[in-house]
């Protein structure tokens, strides 16, 4: 291209680029200087420049990428058919001569194509692109062509481009199956979900694990039975079946679906009823379940609709309709038979779901003779949850039902060899069998079986030995030779009985019950000495507490067939049974001794029985104990004699025992006449009588001196109120008053926050008011008796005196007689004499030796 001067540069201002560019035309800096110069003039000029830059440098990247920019942006806003489009066309072309290594020009280019709608121009650009580029780049080209194909309705050459892509890309298949299924090639689809399926290295960009993506082959392939083709759709649901145990459901589901809307009705009710009878969740069997009651459900309405359009239905047709509504019924009939055959095929070794499968065949004989031995045979007693012996005890019970006792007698026999896991179980089977011929009057039968099972084996085992069998460890149940001791008592001769239960004793597994009873069959046969020998047996194999049955039954029974005529060996087992009794079963034994001794010995025995008895039983029963104890002594050495038993018990009670006892104490006392005992008594008891609890107390030992006691007794009562009122104070209020009197001015925290209610400054506040109250208070003359506290007045002074403020009014020599007692418990004072003029005395002064 030619271009004269008038071309190059249209003012004055152009010179100095031109110049330069004369000097240096191959500097790309000089060419954009100049061209950014220009940027504001017509384009024509700015796309003159470009060529002339191109010319001289047709290499450079950045003058072809912004002139190929700068054309682009020229073409906005035209008609698609403007030859400026093919300008620029021919401007690309030209640039890759240079520039076919450039992706980005490649990119421009096909990007600057696809929007002039240019199909197959841009289909070979894509690919003269994709060619001439290394392989490293072309990750940059690939998306943009697979954006073209799917842009347009070009199916087959989008399938080829994918295909190509796919080799490069082999994890975006998932791309390419959602492009087939939009585009409705399911059987292609199909095959290439099932290609990554089958590998389990795939790795999906969308995140769906490969049970998913199983999933949508299922859905696929099964809801698509037409076009779906190149598969075997029945191999790869089953692969999935044995891949993926826990999706069961879904999967059958899917396999009945592609029978069903393949038409192939009947081949889907195969399915199902395989699936029912195969799945092992309840959760897979509710979805089988579901879909194929469904199904029958529309099958059914579907053909009731054919039969009410049909104006001429035939019989065939009436009983098809029938058959297709007895077999919905029978579906939904046998649902929880199916629903137990799932969790017997999670656990076959589940007893309670047998018994149940049971239940559910009710009815029907001979399902339940198959059910029982199906179950006896699978169940492994290792594995079994549940009893495995019911199973054999409820077949054989129900071979006995129907008559057939020969059969039941077979399945107990069975069952006696089979390898339990405990002894019970096996000893269970036995005593069933035992009690099924008691039922039907064998009792001999009974008996030889019981004789059969309580033998010995050749060599002995222990009863909890878990290496030795149940059957070698069966004669040390204890459940087995208590119905055997039941059956010979009932129908066996004594030496038999009684060689039954000593063979338990031998054994040494017999129970106090056991022991019990032994003792009541020999009494009742006129034995008496055999059985009080059976108890002393059993005393010596069992210790405390287990041995106090058998002690308290013997005892009792010994009392009453000897009565007293054995008094000393009745009194050997007291004491033997007495020594190592706990004091929890001390009371019983011990009020029994005592009633031996009462009636058959010596008063002086009872009363040391009783009085071991109030220190040998349980602390809350001692009170009850010493009540007993008091009111015997008093019926039998009369009132007086108690004195000791109530002093003994008041030292050994608690508080509130010893409280009571002592009230009934000094009652009694009072009604001897003894009122200062009971007055001595009152003031022992104060000591544990907190004034504010026990007001009972207080008040009846002023009762009392209202009526037994005069001035001085009340007031000394009332000082030793005050005196146990101040022990049990809590400190508090005494502490808040000494405060309050010694500083006058404390505070609390609330001081420091007026308003606040601190409970603290509440204590104060009444501790104060309470001591004012107190010192304020005087006995007015002829007044009652005011409970307030005593306090020393006079302070340091000399001579000074104790004064109390609820002191009575009376003559100074019984003013004196009471400070005298209350001067005992403080310290003395120091009194100094002084010489005193005779003057005062007058006639009655005494001589200096009598002023002492």
């Amino acid at each position: 291209m030619i271009y004269n001067n008038s071309t190059f540069f249209q003012s004055e201002e152009d010179l100095p680029y031109e110049e330069d560019l004369l000097r240096n035309p191959f500097s790309v800096k000089h060419w954009l200087r100049y061209i950014d110069h220009k940027k504001n003039a017509p384009k024509n000029a700015v796309n003159i420049i470009y060529e002339r830059a191109l010319k001289e440098l047709p290499g450079s990247y950045k003058l072809w990428y912004n002139y190929l920019k700068l054309r682009r942006r020229q073409t906005k806003g035209r008609c698609i058919i403007d030859p400026i489009f093919e300008e620029v066309n021919n401007a690309f072309e030209r640039s890759l001569v240079f520039m076919h290594k450039m992706p980005r020009i490649w990119m421009d280019y096909c990007q600057f194509l696809m929007d002039q709608n240019g199909i197959t121009r841009t289909r070979q650009a894509f690919d003269r692109a994709l060619r001439a580029l290394p392989i490293t780049q072309h990750h940059r080209i690939w998306p943009l062509y697979l954006t073209f194909v799917k842009k347009h309705d070009i199916p087959e050459t989008a399938v080829r481009v994918f295909r190509r892509y796919l080799k490069l890309c082999p994890e975006d298949h998932e791309d390419y199956i959602e492009y087939l299924i939009s585009i409705d090639r399911l059987d292609e689809a199909a095959v290439k979900l099932g290609f990554i399926v089958n590998h389990e290295d795939f790795v999906s960009k969308h995140g769906k694990s490969n049970h998913q993506l199983w999933n949508e082959l299922c859905d696929l392939i099964s809801k698509n039975p037409d076009q779906v083709r190149s598969l075997n759709v029945d191999a790869i649901i089953r692969g999935g079946l044995r891949r993926y145990t826990d999706q069961l459901g879904h999967l059958w589901n899917s396999l009945a679906d592609y029978y069903v809307r393949s038409g192939l009705f009947e081949r889907a009710r195969d399915i199902y009823e395989e699936a029912i009878q195969t799945v092992k969740t309840v959760r897979d069997f509710s979805q089988v379940f579901d879909a194929y009651a469904q199904f029958e459900d529309l099958s059914l309405i579907k053909r009731m609709e054919q039969a009410q359009n049909d104006p001429n239905p035939t019989e065939e047709d009436n009983i098809e309709l029938d058959l297709r509504l007895a077999r919905y019924e029978h579906l939904m009939e046998r649902r929880p038979l199916l629903l137990n055959s799932v969790l017997l095929r999670q656990n076959p070794h589940n007893v309670h779901e047998w018994h149940k499968r049971v239940k559910l065949n009710e009815g029907q004989p001979h399902q339940i003779i198959a059910t029982y031995t199906e179950a006896v045979q699978t169940v492994d007693p290792k594995l079994a949850v549940g009893k495995l012996n019911t199973l054999w005890v409820e077949f054989a019970k129900f071979y006995e039902e129907n008559g057939q006792l020969d059969d039941a007698r077979v399945v107990f026999e069975k069952a006696t060899q089979v390898p339990f896991i405990k002894v019970e179980d096996l000893a269970a089977v036995w005593c069933e069998w035992a009690e099924m011929e008691i039922r039907h009057d064998r009792s001999d039968a009974a008996l030889k079986l019981m004789h059969k099972a309580t033998v010995m084996p050749s060599h002995k085992a222990a009863y909890h030995d878990e290496t030795e069998t149940v059957q070698n460890r069966l004669y040390k149940s204890l459940k087995l030779w208590s119905l055997y001791a039941d059956l010979e008592e009932s129908f066996g001769s004594f030496k038999s009985c009684k060689a039954v239960y000593d063979r338990i004793i031998d054994l040494k597994i017999a129970t106090p019950q056991i022991i019990i009873n032994y003792g009541l069959f020999l009494e009742e046969q006129n034995y008496f000495e055999e059985a009080f020998k059976a108890y002393e047996k059993g005393i010596a194999l069992f210790r405390w507490p287990n041995v106090y049955d058998i002690w308290n039954t013997y005892l009792t029974k010994f009392l009453r067939r000897y009565g007293g005529t054995k008094l000393e060996r009745a009194r050997d087992l007291f004491e033997q049974c007495l020594e190592k009794c706990p004091p929890k079963f001390a009371k019983a034994l011990y009020l029994l001794y005592a009633k031996l001794e009462e009636e058959h010995g010596l008063a002086r025995h009872a009363m040391a029985v009783y009085e071991r008895a109030t220190s040998a039983v349980l602390p809350e029963e001692m009170f009850e104990m010493f009540n007993i104890y008091i009111k015997k002594a008093a019926e039998i050495y009369g009132v007086p004699k108690t004195r000791q038993i109530y002093e003994k018990a008041i030292e050994m009670l608690g508080d509130t025992n010893s409280r009571e006892m002592c009230m009934r104490f000094a009652e009694m006392e009072t009604k001897l006449g003894e009122v200062d005992r009971a007055r001595a008594i009152y003031a022992h008891c104060s000591q544990i009588c907190d004034p504010r609890v026990t007001a009972d107390f207080w008040q009846a030992w002023k009762d009392f001196e209202v009526r037994h006691g005069n001035e001085d007794t009340m007031r000394e009562m009332l000082r030793i109120k005050r005196s146990v009122q101040a022990t049990y104070n809590t400190q508090v209020n005494m502490m808040s008053a000494q405060m309050v009197n010694v500083s006058g001015s404390a505070g609390t925290v609330a001081d420091l926050a007026p308003g606040v209610k601190d409970g603290m400054r509440m204590l104060e506040a009444k501790a104060a008011e309470v001591a004012q109250m107190e010192s304020r208070l005087v006995m007015p003359k002829g007044g009652n008796i005011l409970f307030v506290r005593g306090e020393t007045q006079g302070g340091d002074r000399e001579g000074a005196r104790v004064a109390n403020p609820d002191e009575i009014d009376i003559d100074d020599e019984e003013e004196e007689g009471s400070g005298s007692e209350e001067s005992g418990k403080e310290e003395e004072v120091p009194i100094q004499k002084q010489t005193v003029p005779s003057e005062v005395f007058g006639s009655l002064k005494k001589d200096d030796d009598d002023d002492d």
